[in-house]
């Protein structure tokens, strides 16, 4: 269906009705359009940026970025929480994966570097790849070359480190690696890294192959995620009925995610088993950094996020990192309470008060409280997973939305803040999976009351078990004011 591409999820007859509406209301129609593609986005393709350590690679994913979220040090090996952000370039959008985290290894330097660059190549539409040039090709580098050759991505070799005419000489040498030109860059002033992000936009594909629950007769895929020993492989054992996965009361014994096809409610789902997160990811050994950005990346290939939760502890900072995690990837979510069995009142009860107060954020994500041990309440996954996929493809048609709208704004106006009184003029949902929304304004929106926009959508329409966006736009000053 072209259509799709061009107005998200509005068909022709309902485009060209939102596009009247937003000109009768002085809206440039430009604007308009790039509101619309901006919130109908599907997954975007996804570039890994890799090297060994002290390359640079998190000053360039700065650079790339725009805005210094990686974290830099001079000491090799500092990483922090996220492992992926959002940039734009020449107008299109891609997610960058920065893999300049962990670097010594229990295995060593070569394992772990190659280790990295295999799950950032995997996960990846399209490879940066950082030589240092003031040191030139190292056998480390040799190594991560053969990796990308048997992968078969597109890459684009970065030469960091060039500061001036003299560095151009250094960067030539690295046509001897055999991966094509390579782009003087120098990350930390941002010299030459145009150039390379233009060779980068034509290696990346428009979207990224990955369409969500179009894959004729494909199973949903339900990504297992928390921190380690909350039992994500006894309960993954006890829903496949036989044990694949390695169980060991040792935390962290799972460390590759293992894909499994398995059967509930005469529906066939693909789980994919991850390793689990461990606090403090910079503090962690090589192995640990590695099972966070597998479960990172199970998020990203997962449409549902099941998150699991050790009830017999106290919520943690970890389960809340992870809970965002699924939310900032916009999947659908499940909480699943996990060793039910073991709670006496007492904790029932301070359970429930931290619910409220630390996962409050996520109120609309359906709960079940299971004992992967026992089995007990095993039957209440598939529901809820069902529960959470119904809401995050869920879609409002654009005249219903307008008559909510209309009403809210009727019976709860925006506050008056400095004499004005800003408005919302009309909306669209114009994606799914998760909903997106843009609403078009007379005025900037406050954060208390888009929250409150999101709270009544959910009362009226559900939207169970998925993070919904919402971006507003705010009306020029040109334009009919009405």
């Amino acid at each position: 269906m072209n259509d799709q591409h061009d107005h998200g999820a509005l068909g022709d007859a309902e485009y060209a009705e939102f596009m009247e509406l937003a000109a009768e209301e002085g809206f440039d129609a430009v604007d308009v359009e790039g509101a619309l593609e901006e919130a109908s986005h599907g997954p975007l393709p996804v570039l890994a940026v890799v090297g060994r350590p002290n390359v640079g690679k998190s000053t360039l994913v700065n650079r790339i970025i725009g805005r210094r979220e990686a974290v830099v040090q001079d000491k090799p090996g500092v990483t922090r929480d996220r492992v992926s952000y959002e940039a734009e370039w020449a107008g299109r959008r891609f997610k960058v994966v920065d893999t300049g985290g962990w670097e010594q290894d229990v295995l060593g330097l070569d394992a772990s570097v190659a280790a990295q660059a295999e799950y950032a190549i995997e996960t990846a539409d399209a490879v940066v790849f950082v030589v240092d040039s003031t040191v030139g090709a190292t056998d480390t580098d040799e190594a991560v070359v053969k990796l990308l050759r048997r992968a078969g991505k597109p890459v684009v070799l970065c030469a960091n480190k060039v500061d001036g005419q003299s560095g151009e000489a250094d960067a030539s040498t690295l046509w001897s690696l055999g991966l094509g030109e390579p782009h003087p860059v120098s990350s930390l002033h941002g010299r030459g890294t145009g150039d390379m992000l233009d060779a980068v936009l034509e290696a990346l594909p428009e979207a990224p192959e990955q369409t969500f629950g179009n894959t004729v007769g494909g199973p949903r895929r339900i990504a297992l995620i928390g921190r380690p020993n909350v039992g994500k492989s006894s309960l993954l054992n006890k829903v496949a009925n036989e044990d694949r996965v390695v169980v060991n009361a040792m935390a962290g014994t799972t460390r590759d995610p293992v894909d499994e096809l398995i059967e509930l409610g005469g529906i066939v789902w693909k789980f994919i088993d991850t390793a689990g997160i461990r606090r403090r990811v910079h503090l962690q050994e090589g192995a640990d950094y590695y099972a966070s950005l597998r479960t990172a990346a199970a998020v990203e290939k997962a449409e549902v996020a099941v998150i699991l939760i050790d009830a017999t502890e106290s919520i943690s900072v970890q389960d809340q990192r992870i809970v965002t995690m699924a939310v900032e990837a916009g999947r659908a979510m499940v909480l699943a309470f996990n060793k039910w069995d073991d709670l006496d009142e007492e904790r029932r009860y301070y359970l429930e008060r931290e619910i409220e107060s630390e996962l409050a954020q996520v109120a609309w994500a359906p709960r079940v409280n299971v004992s992967a041990r026992t089995g007990r309440h095993m039957e209440r996954l598939v529901p809820a997973i069902e529960t959470a996929i119904k809401g995050w493809e869920t879609r409002i048609p654009t005249g219903r939305l307008n008559a909510f709208l209309g009403e809210i704004v009727a019976a709860h106006p925006h506050p008056v803040r400095g004499g004005k009184q800003p408005r919302i003029l009309f909306g669209t949902q114009a994606g799914t999976m998760p909903p997106r929304f843009v609403l078009f304004a007379s005025g900037f929106l406050e954060a208390g009351y888009r929250r409150f926009i999101e709270r009544r959508l959910r009362e009226e329409f559900g939207f169970d078990g998925t993070p919904i966006h919402i971006s507003v736009r705010v009306r020029e000053k040109r334009g009919r004011n009405k």
